[in-house]
């Protein structure tokens, strides 16, 4: 009885243990972004996106100029963890005078938006939806002409959200992570602590608040069967989301549809720096965006 007791008391502890260090380490830093598109002389107008929970989103609101089309392609563009909307200022720097619409949100929890609990890669999901949501709405955008651009976090979600929204006609992924599960058990061994039974109790936590299962969201497991063209990039030395996860989602993805470029020399943030970037992320676009509309 005695054993039976301590043995309860120890996997008690064990899941305090585990809720208490999921709720710290996963607990994003809120930072609110100091540039914005004036600062590089392009118009934007901030916006106020409704999303799940009765949040919003804070976000900027880029239309296309100086094109021959009153509705060009529109592309959403989402930060990674921990980030905010500046952090895709290069990519509104480089995309605008090709005339793309652009849209740049904080997600739920990072830089300006609403506060939601822990961040996850199901509620960024969410947020690329109801960034679709207010965009349908708006003048002179052409549904069928949307992609998503993601960083890192924001790179798994575009896919896990392109799996659940046909209205996204392609991805461009940087740095994304092949399942949930794997990436946070890097992280963790990357401390040094074993996997079970902290690791998987943390794992199992995590899958239970969320209301979801990690293999089912999982990119790696969802992409086969999105329509949407996806481009991932990945930097062969990155040290935050290793090559390996790249390469998987690679080899899951539809050959007809998923195209893969590991850069060489180039980490987890740095993959815009290559000479051969913007090159190949443009005319990925323009590809994907005439196959769309045929």
């Amino acid at each position: 009885m005695i054993y039976g007791y301590g043995l309860l008391i120890l996997v008690l502890i064990f899941i305090g243990l585990a809720i208490l260090i999921s709720s710290v380490a996963y607990r994003n830093p809120q930072k609110r972004h100091h540039r914005t598109p004036a600062d590089y002389d392009i118009p934007f107008t901030e916006i106020y996106i409704p999303t799940y929970n009765r949040r919003h989103l804070y976000g900027w609101w880029i239309p296309g100029e100086n094109v021959a089309s009153e509705s060009p392609p529109t592309l959403v563009l989402v930060h990674g963890w921990g980030r905010n909307v500046a952090r895709m200022l290069g990519f509104i720097r480089e995309l605008h005078p090709q005339g793309y619409n652009l849209l740049a949100f904080d997600a739920r929890s990072h830089g300006s938006s609403d506060r939601d609990g822990t961040a996850t890669m199901v509620k960024f999901a969410e947020d690329i939806c109801s960034a679709i949501d207010y965009l349908v709405l708006l003048p002179n955008i052409d549904p069928e002409q949307i992609g998503v651009i993601g960083l890192s976090i924001g790179g798994s979600s575009a896919i896990y959200a392109a799996s659940l929204d046909t209205r996204i006609k392609c991805v461009v992924t940087m740095g994304a992570f092949a399942h949930p599960g794997d990436i946070i058990r890097l992280e963790f061994e990357k401390r040094h602590i074993p996997y079970f039974p902290l690791v998987w109790l943390i794992i199992l936590y995590i899958q239970l608040r969320i209301g979801k299962s990690f293999n089912k969201i999982a990119p790696v497991n969802v992409i086969p069967d999105i329509p949407a063209r996806i481009f991932i990039i990945h930097g062969e030395d990155d040290s935050v989301v290793p090559l390996e996860h790249g390469q998987r989602l690679h080899v899951s993805g539809n050959p007809d549809r998923v195209r893969f470029w590991q850069i060489p020399g180039r980490g987890h943030s740095d993959c815009p720096e290559h000479p051969e970037f913007w090159p190949k992320v443009s005319a990925f676009l323009k590809e994907s965006f005439e196959i769309a509309e045929e």
